[in-house]
Order: C-alpha cells, then structure tokens, then sequence
C-alpha cells in the first residue's frame, strides 16, 4: 500500500510540475505539458498490467524508449510548423531513445533477466512503482525539450540571430559529444563482455579507464546540452525546466546508478587489489585526460 500511494504522489508531483512550466495551450482542458505528462504515466501504467500479468521486466526499458518518443512527437506535430530548431532537439531525443531502448532490450534477452528487477517483479506494488518512477523518469528529463517544441512558446522564433543561436548550437553540439561518448562507451562494455576470457573481470579499458562510468557522464553531458539548447525558448517559470539535467545527474550519481554499481562492484571484487587500485586511480565520473599508462609514458 505504501508503494502504491507513494507511485501516486510521485505522479502528482509530476503533473504539477508539468503545469508550472507549461505554455498556456490547454490540451483535453490541462495546461498541455501537464496533460502529456498525464498520458506518459498512463503508457507506463498500461506497460505495468501487462508485464504484471506476464509476469516480466524485458519491456521495461524499450517502453521507457518509446514513451520518450510519443511524447516528443506529439509535442513536435502539435507545433504545427516548427522551426528548425525544434525539428533537430526532436531527432537527437528520438536517436537518443531508440539506440538507449534497443540497446538494453537485447541485453535483456542476452541475459534473459534484469536483475533489478528480481526482487520488485514478485510485488505488485512495487513493480507498479517502479513503471510509475520511469514515467517521473521520462517526464522530467523531457521536460526542456517539450518547453521548446510545444505550441504557444518560442519555437517559431527559436534560431534568432546573435546569442541564442550562438546557444542553441554550443548545446546541440555537446548533446552530440554527449551521445556519442554514451554510445561508445556501451559499445566497449559489451564487447568487453561477449569475450569468454573476460567473464568475472571488470572492465578497465578505453574510455572506461578514463573514469569508472563514462555511460552515465554522457547521458548527463546530452540532456545538458539539450537544456542548453532549449533555453532560448524558456521563459519566467519554464527555466525551472533546467532541473531535466538536474534529474538526470542526481539519479545517476545519487539514486539507481552509480550507487547500485558500485555496490555490485564492491561485492564481486572488493578484496580484488587491482579493482582497488582501479577505483584509486580512475574518477568516478568527470573524465580525466589521460589513462594511467599514457600518462606515465610521457
């Protein structure tokens, strides 16, 4: 019961955001992003009944993708005739979610289970929370971009001459670096894993030897660049639209990412000396310039 009614409030809490940082168009009578993000909680909602009746997480993440995409979408055809601008913050969050969806649905039917996912699967209500924090998930992070896209704000007006152009194109271009550095870094890890002689080892190469979580320093680097780009668009309470990027940060850095690792990675070597050594000499997530190696070469 207390999950549920903690997944409700999360909801609320939401939705109200979504009303403050709103455009004044209404859409079915609600201020619009609130309305959108009613219907990203509703995509999630629908996604928990049927994984609770097939009793299973593989559509967890690819929902979560998805629902990134409706949402932007929409928000983009309700524009009616955006402006450039707009058009390319909805293509990076769309190349965005189907590389990140695909990318961990087929690493889920590798593995055959998320194991986040054990222990929550076999409660109702946990489980229903769970989707409930992905639609809070999708809701926040989005919420920069849908101020920018939506009708009734300044998307029309979104490349000006002098300095919003200047920062809309310095955020477009670190959401690039963002994405590809995230890519990159997946792509290492899983070839990493698939090699039979590295099964039980941590990873410690490529950009992984730059600092421990080079995934999730470019997840963070694309939505700032995002915000960054969006900006332009934001006016009086839509600045509170920056806390896209907060979101993204603390839940990585304080809640369900960096946390949960590194305490899977205490258990499985942390009486290893050279894992030691790794988390001695490696950032947690701020990229230094030079590997270890490198830098004792020069």
């Amino acid at each position: 019961m207390n999950s549920t009614i903690g997944a409700l409030a999360a909801a609320a809490l939401t939705i109200g955001y979504g009303v403050i940082i709103s455009p004044s168009a209404l859409l079915g009578g609600l201020p619009i992003i609130a309305a959108l993000f009613l219907g990203v909680f509703l995509i999630q909602w629908l996604g928990f009944a049927v994984a609770w009746l097939l009793r299973t997480e593989r559509y967890y993440d690819l929902t979560g993708s998805l629902t990134y995409i409706t949402v932007v979408g929409l928000a983009w055809f309700m524009a009616g005739d955006p402006a450039p601008g707009a058009e390319l913050l909805f293509i990076a969050v769309s190349l965005w979610a189907v590389r990140l969806g695909s990318f961990l649905f087929l690493r889920v039917i590798e593995v055959g289970e998320d194991q986040r996912f054990r222990h929550i699967k076999v409660s109702a209500p946990r489980f229903f929370m769970a989707w409930t924090l992905q639609g809070m998930w999708v809701s926040f992070t989005v919420s920069a971009v849908l101020v920018a896209l939506l009708p009734g704000n300044a998307a029309s007006d979104f490349l000006p001459a002098g300095l919003s152009r200047a920062v809309f194109v310095a955020g477009c271009c670190l959401a690039m670096a963002g994405l590809i550095i995230e890519v990159i870094a997946d792509h290492q890890k899983a070839r990493f894993r698939k090699k039979p002689e590295n099964k039980g080892r941590f990873i410690q190469t490529g950009l992984w030897s730059r600092c421990r979580h080079p995934n999730y320093f470019g997840e963070i680097v694309f939505w700032f660049g995002l915000a960054l780009a969006a900006s332009p668009a934001m006016s009086g309470a839509q600045h509170l639209a920056w806390l896209s990027p907060l979101f993204v940060y603390l839940l990585l850095t304080r809640l369900s990412g960096i946390p949960t690792l590194a305490k899977r990675g205490s258990q499985l070597w942390g009486d290893n000396p050279e894992y030691q050594a790794y988390l001695a000499r490696t950032p947690r997530l701020v990229p230094k310039l030079m590997a270890a190696g490198e830098a004792s070469a020069r």
